[in-house]
């Protein structure tokens, strides 16, 4: 967990029981600084998230939105079929973190410009 983070994200499965909740903090050139996740579920869930994790810090925004579960899964490596759904919940996760993030930097958009 990150506090303060710039956003959230959580998916879950609930046909396996994987959830993912995603934690970015994010700077002002709207580079991913920190990226944690606290996943519940199997074996290939947590390397997923963790893997995607990885692959996003040090990305921009723009760049994180189009790091795909192939990517994932082209660091992991093979897994069963019925796993892959998790490096694709992955991908949702960071996505829901960014859809996050922009929320909140458009109500603060709005908040500063309401002062002025």
């Amino acid at each position: 967990m990150i506090k303060s983070a710039s956003g959230t994200g959580k998916v879950g499965n609930a046909t396996c029981g994987d959830i993912m909740k995603v934690y970015l903090k994010i700077d002002e050139n709207e580079v991913i600084t920190q990226a944690k996740v606290k996943t519940f579920g199997c074996a290939a869930a947590i390397v997923s998230s963790d893997v995607a994790m990885d692959l996003v810090k040090g990305k921009t925004v723009e760049e994180a939105l189009k790091v795909t579960n192939k990517d994932v899964l082209d660091v992991i490596g093979q897994v069963p079929a019925n796993k892959i759904h998790c490096s694709i919940l992955a991908q949702e996760a960071i996505a829901e973190a960014i859809k996050d993030y922009r929320k909140q930097q458009a109500k603060a958009q709005k908040t500063k410009a309401a002062k002025q």
